[in-house]
């Protein structure tokens, strides 16, 4: 087979998305009561593979954000180009969550998706307490770092590797040996990276295989309407607001940047968590889009910590869906508070699978509707989940791009070149020859 009939990733990762739907729904169908298919497929072999997926990307998160963090941050001696960097990114992000709130909630005041016969007084939804602005703050400081890489506390992992890799910049020769070592060992995971990144289409077959078995077709009948909405929002924002957003304040191609973020958007699709698909992002915003590494180290881990577009926007026409179900008016100020509370929720959100629905119930005390609402939505979410992880993932991406132009620190004859970073097709091209890369 010559090199131009070869599958790319992209290609055999839809297949993989595909087959998995197809054989999840035919199982499913043919035996609908069968006790052998979810004890040994659907729990066993699927479920197996499935979670050694997600599993070997989490193994890299941490090592990963703590690695490639200080070799950005040690390249930065100068404070004050971090704290511009730093300022940058932060206003970045809560800008285009403020965006995707206002759209989310002005549809759903257009459309009007809830009605009132959906509300029984049966529903329940036993939300954990959502942590205060006041915690998230505190909580960024972590008291023990090794403890914070345990747990995959993003955000006390970043404050660290920042104030780690800036002290290495300023202890003089003794610093480049220890940076010289980080920027080996950076080389080191982005080679694990990508090598994982071929068992990704037998990972999404299992993931998707599994969804289609376990989840329930009748949910969707009383919140169809919302589930559109939701869902044509966040295309409308992915597609049209980000794009818009990329040529505006960078000048590049939006088609350029869509054709190279595919493989970043499947991944994110398929995990529902920004945290297991931040190997894959970081890897190609460095060799597929042209960014540099002290920039793309800094602003994508932050970005999958408190980017949250895509949980932003479920937010918004959720609250204003379950109002219009308990037949509540909601003022001007409910809905300016739903939005500056929903940005500063995104703060606190980690990202991982269905945390949305815990900082939604947050949102919904905020402004006095009843949090036994969110159990109308909850048995959809999982696919919208995924849907707004690839949301989220693409305003990271973004982000990071205009960033690194706005910074200097950006190549874009890498991301003018459709071919730069493409992962090789098979394991002995990844493996024997990196160098053809």
């Amino acid at each position: 087979m010559t090199e131009s009939k070869k599958l790319g990733l992209t290609s055999k990762i839809l297949i993989g998305m595909l087959t998995g739907i197809i054989l999840g729904l035919l199982l499913r169908n043919l035996f609908p009561e069968s006790a052998f298919i979810k004890d040994y497929i659907t729990e066993g072999v699927l479920a197996v593979i499935g979670t050694i997926f997600i599993s070997s990307l989490k193994m890299l998160v941490v090592p990963l954000v703590f690695i490639s963090l200080v070799c950005g941050t040690c390249s930065l001696s100068d404070p004050s180009k971090l704290g511009r960097l730093g300022g940058k990114t932060i206003a970045f992000y809560l800008f285009t969550t403020a965006i995707a709130l206002t759209v989310a909630i002005t549809a759903a005041i257009i459309v009007h998706p809830g009605a009132a016969s959906l509300a029984t007084s049966a529903m329940e939804f036993n939300a954990k307490e959502a942590p205060s602005l006041a915690e998230v703050i505190i909580n960024i400081v972590p008291t023990n770092p090794i403890q914070a890489m345990t747990e995959g506390n993003m955000l006390q992992i970043i404050l660290f590797a920042v104030i780690f890799g800036f002290a290495i910049s300023h202890i003089g020769e003794r610093g480049k040996r220890v940076a010289a070592l980080f920027n080996d060992l950076n080389e080191v995971i982005m080679r694990v990276v990508t090598l994982i990144m071929q068992l990704a289409p037998y990972g999404v077959f299992a993931l998707m295989a599994k969804l289609s078995l376990t989840l329930g077709l009748e949910t969707f009948g009383s919140v169809l309407k919302y589930f559109f909405l939701v869902l044509l929002v966040l295309i409308v924002h992915a597609l049209v607001v980000y794009p818009t957003l990329l040529k505006v304040f960078s000048g590049l191609s939006p088609l350029m940047f869509l054709r190279k973020i595919r493989d970043v958007q499947l991944f994110a699709f398929s995990t529902a968590s920004s945290n297991a698909t931040l190997p894959v992002t970081i890897e190609t915003a460095e060799h597929r889009m042209g960014v540099d590494n002290k920039i793309a180290s800094f602003t994508l881990p932050l970005g999958a910590t408190i980017n949250m577009d895509g949980t932003a926007i479920m937010q918004g026409v959720a609250t204003v869906f379950i109002a219009q179900v308990f037949g509540i008016e909601l003022s001007f100020v409910d809905y300016l508070t739903v939005v500056v509370t929903a940005t500063l929720a995104s703060i606190g959100t980690a990202g991982v699978p269905g945390v949305g629905l815990i900082m939604l119930a947050m949102v919904l005390n905020q402004v006095g509707l009843p949090v036994e609402g969110i159990a109308l939505i909850i048995g959809v979410d999982r696919l919208l989940d995924m849907v707004r992880t690839a949301v989220n993932v693409t305003g990271d991406t973004v982000a990071t791009v205009v960033i690194a132009k706005s910074e200097g620190e950006f190549d874009q004859q890498v991301f003018e070149n459709s071919q730069a970073g493409k992962v090789a097709h098979n394991f002995e091209e990844q493996v024997l020859h990196p160098e053809q890369r």
